[in-house]
């Protein structure tokens, strides 16, 4: 659970402001997400790679 510390008087768009943010950062949507279907390790890998080689791509691309 998240805790968001609200001084009196403060704005409640800045307070959502901040929840957003910390909300994103603990990456709970992500892990939400993974956790809906499984995937098989081997898939994870294999997309892994892919993903390396169109980076690797290019970056030599732009070299």
């Amino acid at each position: 659970m998240l805790i968001i510390p609200v001084k009196e008087g403060e704005n409640i768009e800045r307070a959502l402001k901040k929840f957003k943010k910390k909300f994103d950062k603990t990456k709970a949507m992500k892990q939400l997400r993974s956790r809906k279907e499984f995937t098989k390790p081997s898939v994870i890998n294999r997309q892994g790679r892919i993903r390396a080689a169109y980076r690797e791509r290019m970056q030599s691309i732009e070299a």
